[in-house]
């Protein structure tokens, strides 16, 4: 299994006027815990790009539990549970607050596409070969 976690610090912007996050900004939370796992793995979504591979969100499923509010530090948690064998990668992830409390919990499934094809691709060899180091 591969884990990564990245701290984000709650920006008024994202809040609403009882200073709560807005619910529709946990799908960005979970955005910047997925684009930092690849990253950690010595990837980029513009790397990923320039190999002709998109990633598409096909499903995002959120379970809100306590609420996260302004000028937080909140920590998402990204794990890929299993290897991707085809065109398909799932993140669950998590979100706490600096008490560690679970906040929100995600499911994030996504498609490698040929972008020139617009078709469903399989992992890019390199990547698949970084990420299975995980796996045994």
């Amino acid at each position: 299994m591969y884990e990564h976690q990245t701290a984000i610090r709650v920006r008024y912007a994202e809040t609403d006027p009882m200073n709560v996050v807005y619910y529709g900004n946990y799908a960005q939370y979970f955005e910047v815990g997925r684009v930092e796992s690849f990253r950690e793995l010595g990837f980029s979504y513009k790397v990923i790009e320039e190999m002709g591979i998109m990633l598409p969100v096909v499903e995002l499923n959120i379970k809100y539990l306590r609420p996260a509010r302004y000028d937080d530090l909140i920590t998402v948690k990204t794990q890929i549970k299993a290897l991707p064998h085809d065109h398909r990668i799932v993140f669950d992830q998590e979100i706490f607050n600096e008490e560690g409390k679970l906040l929100t919990i995600g499911m994030v499934k996504l498609y490698f596409m040929d972008e020139k094809l617009g078709k469903r691709a399989s992992m890019p060899a390199l990547m698949h070969e970084k990420l299975s180091t995980y796996f045994s």
